[in-house]
């Protein structure tokens, strides 16, 4: 059993996860531990399996017949390589240099046996903070986000709330969700509280998930000293508001089909699991 399986899924993204990749193999270079690399490439009509086979021979390769969505891929990933840690990570993701990233990760994760799953931090390639832990979504979170009820002042507080803008970034906490983009999760809990939920096409996987975590037992965390770039386009916010983007924006359509099913599956269970720990 390896000591981590890196998992990345791609879709048309050949030059933002070759930089990930290399940038990855450099700070592995620092440590010692015994590292899977699995790239699943959904269908990629970019070159992208072409060029990173020549680029980074020693990662694990599946080739997907068809794009299956963020979550399966993930999951067909996490068990091509048994380890005891896994790390889910975005091909839009960039390691600082000299920072030693992956040891961080997996000794924080040994001084903290009971912690199921934690999140780094994320900021923008400006440096600028990215607000990647969350408190769990009211109803109307998509509402805010994409319509003018988000510039009201209940609307904002509202987001504000969700995406924890409240609390000093620079503290590790345990929340209740973290971005998909980084998350480096026991495989103790993984085996206690599941994978991905397949149901789930793009978006909400990871709130989702995290709860998961959180229902069987298995604290989620941000830990704010281990830092990655993330790059993050929103594609499915490239058309505003809700019902213009339905009819416009195919990744809008899936957020919204996503958000019902979440909404549907946690119904009745809206609470902070992180409070009883703070």
């Amino acid at each position: 059993m390896k000591d981590i399986n890196i998992v990345i899924v791609n879709y048309n993204m050949k030059d933002k996860i070759a930089v990930c990749l290399e940038t990855l193999f450099f700070d592995l270079q620092k440590n010692n531990l015994d590292v899977c690399v699995t790239v699943v490439d959904n269908h990629s009509e970019d070159g992208s399996i072409q060029f990173l086979k020549e680029k980074f021979p020693q990662v694990n390769y599946i080739e997907q017949e068809k794009n299956f969505g963020f979550g399966k891929s993930q999951n067909k990933g996490i068990k091509h390589c048994e380890a005891k840690y896994y790390f889910i990570l975005n091909p839009d993701t960039i390691f600082h240099k000299e920072k030693n990233t992956i040891q961080k990760l997996f000794d924080f994760m040994e001084n903290n046996p009971k912690i199921g799953m934690i999140g780094t931090k994320l900021v923008y390639p400006d440096g600028s903070l990215q607000y990647s832990c969350w408190r769990y979504p009211s109803f109307f979170q998509p509402f805010f986000q994409r319509t003018k009820l988000g510039k009201t002042k209940w609307g904002k507080k509202k987001i504000d709330h969700h995406h924890m803008k409240d609390f000093d970034h620079n503290n590790t906490i345990p929340v209740d969700a973290i971005m998909g983009s980084s998350m480096f999760v026991r495989k103790e809990a993984v085996d206690d509280a599941g994978m991905f939920d397949e149901r789930y096409f793009m978006y909400y996987e990871d709130i989702d998930w995290s709860m998961s975590m959180w229902e069987k037992g298995w604290p989620v965390y941000y830990v704010h000293d281990i830092v990655l770039t993330h790059i993050h386009g929103r594609g499915s916010a490239e058309v505003p508001g809700v019902f213009k983007a339905l009819f416009k924006n195919k990744l809008a359509r899936i957020h919204v089909q996503s958000w019902l099913k979440f909404l549907w599956k946690w119904r009745g269970k809206q609470k902070y699991y992180a409070i009883k720990y703070k």
